[in-house]
């Protein structure tokens, strides 16, 4: 929750786990719970949800990631997202992704980059809701086509082929 406006107290986690089985039940998929394939621990989550914001980028599907602090550094973020996109692009047939963040929250930027996710500075946003002023109001946006994912993932291929 470091680049979040507060910590979550027990009644709006579970509020926000209702919220994303709803979320599931409307689009039919969402943010999956995450957790370590060895010890089952649960450690955040990651997927794919509608924004609940109007933007100029909006209606959209975001892919995100939340891990606790504890997993950071170790790729799981990336792992779970490339899964994710590629349930997105490949059973889902969405034309596009986005995510977002606070311009300072560089670790999750990195994985954007890793997905091969874009920045343009012309689609930065305020986050309609912060309150203008607030530290964490600025966000950066990062998207990437189905067709764009294609060509990396051909690329790819061609580039490990024997």
């Amino acid at each position: 929750m470091e680049y979040f406006p507060a910590h979550l107290s027990r009644a709006e986690s579970d509020e926000m786990a209702d919220g994303i089985e709803a979320h599931f039940r409307r689009h039919g998929f969402g943010l999956w719970a995450a957790e370590r394939r060895e010890s089952e621990e649960f450690i955040g989550f990651i997927g794919l949800a509608v924004p609940r914001f109007e933007a100029a980028f909006t209606p959209c599907v975001e892919i995100g990631w939340r891990l606790a602090r504890s997993h950071w550094g170790r790729g799981l973020a990336t792992e779970g997202a490339r899964a994710a996109m590629r349930h997105a692009f490949e059973h889902l047939g969405l034309p596009s992704l986005v995510s977002f963040t606070v311009p300072a929250n560089l670790r999750s930027r990195r994985v954007m980059e890793k997905l091969g996710m874009t920045h343009d500075p012309a689609d930065d946003f305020d986050h309609p809701g912060l309150p203008a002023g607030h530290l964490l109001r600025s966000h950066v946006l990062y998207r990437l086509s189905r067709t764009e994912w294609i060509q990396r993932s051909a690329e790819t291929r061609v580039a490990v082929a024997p």
